[in-house]
């Protein structure tokens, strides 16, 4: 899974395609991840201690990672991952630029 916590994705699928977000949480053993934005759910909670309060809360759920790409500035829209070692380290990069992500 090429997608990490804080990388800037877009929806390729579903009810949110399209949508630009960030990436909250990054679940690589289950390949899910979640997104600013995108797959919000209403939950409905009770409050468990004294003086807190219920109600209707949205939450994001999690999104399979293969319906999200990574989104390249320089392009404008989502990319494809290529890795390059530069001074030892490896580093991911555009397919379509070469822009460092």
């Amino acid at each position: 899974m090429n997608i990490k916590k804080n990388d800037t994705v877009i929806v390729l699928s579903g009810k949110d395609k399209g949508v630009k977000g960030k990436v909250l949480v990054a679940m690589p053993a289950e390949n899910k991840v979640i997104v600013e934005k995108v797959n919000v759910a209403t939950c409905h909670t009770k409050p468990r201690r004294q003086g807190e309060t219920g109600g209707i809360v949205k939450r994001e759920t999690p999104i399979r990672a293969c319906k999200v790409a990574l989104f390249c500035e320089k392009c404008g829209k989502g990319v494809r991952v290529a890795h390059k070692i530069v001074d030892g380290k490896k580093t991911r990069v555009c397919c379509k630029c070469g822009a460092e992500l």
